[in-house]
């Protein structure tokens, strides 16, 4: 999307990484408003969609703060794009009838509710969940869920680096140490996880047999 601007707009960089120095979420508030009064035409980029775990309402109440007139575009959310490039319907019959998702930095006090709706049959989808695996896995099994639950870890998700590591919650903090400073992670969790491996069998069997 970069590349469509023109080489003469004056972009600046909010962007924020876990772990790495970044501008805040007020300087960025500020400066969307600054730009505005100056009278220049602003467009916030984000990677998903801005109003999923993308601080976009906080900023868009500011710009309304300012009578700022704005236009909010909606994106395709991580979880979403994240779980379709994998092959891993979020939702299937009789597999998965909800998902539900949440930030891995609200982990304290919220495992036990998160393990029951696994345990009903629906899917959990973590974002920036690799930083909190060991409270992830070690809470969801001490809530009662099983070890053996699949899960996905799905890293630079929808690009040319994507990666989809299989595993179960059981090997969680493991694989967590291994993937340590790569960014971004979403993690999947439930039985719709194990679809991926079907859709994968199958389609081997057809490119075989059109061989």
């Amino acid at each position: 999307i970069l590349t469509l601007a023109s080489p003469h707009v004056e972009t600046i960089y909010v962007g924020k990484r876990c772990g790495h120095p970044s501008m805040k979420q007020e300087a960025i508030n500020a400066l969307l408003v600054r730009l505005a009064k100056e009278g220049k035409q602003v467009v916030r980029l984000k990677g998903g969609d801005p109003f999923i775990f993308g601080r976009g309402g906080e900023e868009a109440l500011e710009l309304a703060k300012y009578q700022i007139p704005f236009e909010v575009i909606p994106g395709i959310t991580a979880a979403i794009g994240c779980a379709a490039s994998s092959l891993i319907p979020l939702t299937h019959r009789e597999v998965s009838r909800s998902v539900t998702l949440v930030t891995g930095n609200v982990v304290t006090g919220a495992l036990p509710a998160w393990s029951g709706l696994v345990n009903s049959g629906q899917t959990l989808v973590f974002y920036m969940g690799l930083e909190k695996a060991n409270e992830i896995q070690q809470g969801l099994i001490k809530n009662g869920l099983k070890g053996e639950t699949p899960v996905a870890i799905v890293t630079n998700g929808c690009s040319d680096e994507e990666n989809i590591h299989t595993l179960t919650l059981n090997q969680i903090n493991d694989t967590a140490k291994k993937l340590k400073g790569i960014s971004p992670a979403l993690m999947i969790l439930g039985e719709v996880v194990n679809i991926r491996a079907s859709i994968s069998a199958l389609i081997s069997q057809s490119v075989e047999f059109s061989v």
